[in-house]
C-alpha cells in the first residue's frame, strides 16, 4: 500500500482493516457499543466486507438488502441478493429484504421510465428509492444509524465532482457521519478511507463471495469517469485521494463550507407514508410512485 509505506502479510491485513475501521468510528464518533446499525448491503465487496468488519468488531448490525428488479442483459439484481441472501446464511447474520416491485408495484427500471425523472436514465430513481426504503426500514424497525459501504474513491469522486461545479450545499453535506433528525437515521460511512483495492484485497482474503458486475445502467455515469482520472493522479503521487479527502473534511470542519447565512429547513411528515419532508405535500417518493400509477392506468 504506497499511499501508507506500508506491506503487510495476508493475515496482518486482515486485522489491520478491522482495527482502522474501529479507529474511524471512534474518530468521528459514528456509533456506540449499544446502538442498533442496518448496513445497507448490495452484493458488492464494499458493503459486504463492511457488514462482516462490524460483526468482527462484534457490533449489533444487520443488513438489509433492497432488490431493484434490476435484470436487463445480467441477471444483476437477482444475482446479487443471492449472494447477499448466502453471506447471511452462512454467517448466521439477520438480513431484511424489501423488494421493489413487490412493495411499489414496478421494478426501477419501469419506475424511472413512467416517473420520467433523469430523462430516461434510472439512477435519480433508484437513488431517491434506495433512500426511502433505508429511512423506512431503520425508522420502523428501531435501528439508531444506518452504515453504507461508500469508500474512499466512491467520497473522492464525488467530492471532484461537487468542486468542479463548486456544488456548495453538496458540499457542506458530504461528511462521514450524517447525524439523525426526527424521522432520520444517523447515516455513516465506515469504509471512507479505504481504497476500493484495500476493500476488494479483504474480500478475496476473507473468502467473501461478490457481485463483480456493476450495475449496467452504471456505464457512461460522471462518477466513474472522476474515478479514472483520480486513478491516474494516485499511479503517479500516491496517497493523492486520500491527501485530497482528508484536507476536505478538515476544511470542512473549520467552517470553510459552511453557509454565511444558515437556512432551516422546515421538516414535516409525509401525509401519505410519515417520512420528512421539506415538499409542502407528500415527499418526492410518494409523489413519484403516484406518478407511475397514474402513467400505467
Amino acid at each position: 500500500m504506497r499511499q501508507h509505506k506500508l506491506a503487510l502479510c495476508r493475515d496482518h491485513y486482515l486485522d489491520w482493516i478491522p482495527e482502522q475501521t474501529e479507529r474511524f468510528i471512534k474518530k468521528y464518533e459514528m456509533f456506540q457499543r449499544d446502538e442498533k446499525i442496518l448496513v445497507a448491503v448490495s452484493g458488492g465487496k464494499d458493503s459486504l466486507s463492511l457488514w462482516d468488519i462490524l460483526a468482527r468488531l462484534g457490533y449489533q448490525a444487520d443488513g438489509l438488502y433492497i432488490g431493484l428488479g434490476i435484470d436487463e442483459g445480467i441477471a444483476y439484481s437477482s444475482e446479487s441478493q443471492r449472494l447477499t441472501e448466502t453471506f447471511a446464511r452462512e454467517r448466521g447474520l439477520k438480513l431484511h429484504v424489501v423488494d421493489v416491485q413487490r412493495e411499489y408495484g414496478q421494478p426501477i427500471p419501469v419506475l424511472a421510465q413512467r416517473s420520467q425523472r433523469g430523462q430516461g436514465r434510472p439512477c435519480a430513481v433508484c437513488g431517491l428509492a434506495k433512500r426511502h426504503v433505508m429511512n423506512r426500514i431503520a425508522r420502523d424497525l428501531g435501528y439508531n444509524v444506518l452504515a453504507t459501504g461508500h469508500n474512499l474513491d466512491d467520497e473522492a469522486a464525488v467530492l471532484f465532482g461537487n468542486t468542479l461545479q463548486w456544488a456548495g450545499e453538496f458540499l457542506q453535506r458530504q461528511s462521514p457521519v450524517l447525524p439523525e433528525s426526527p424521522g432520520l437515521a444517523r447515516k455513516v460511512k465506515p469504509l471512507c478511507r479505504f481504497y476500493e483495492r484495500e476493500m476488494a484485497a479483504y474480500a478475496i482474503l476473507r473468502g467473501i463471495e461478490y457481485i463483480y458486475e456493476e450495475c449496467p445502467f452504471a456505464e457512461g455515469a460522471p462518477s466513474i469517469y472522476y474515478k479514472e482520472l483520480l486513478n491516474k493522479l494516485e499511479t503517479d503521487k500516491p496517497g493523492s485521494k486520500l491527501i485530497f479527502y482528508l484536507r476536505f473534511l478538515e476544511a470542512r470542519s473549520q467552517g470553510l463550507f459552511a453557509d454565511p447565512i444558515p437556512r432551516a429547513v422546515a421538516l414535516h411528515p409525509c401525509p401519505n407514508c410519515g417520512q420528512p419532508t421539506s415538499n409542502n405535500d407528500w415527499c418526492s417518493f410518494c409523489k413519484m410512485i403516484e406518478k407511475t400509477k397514474v402513467a400505467a392506468e
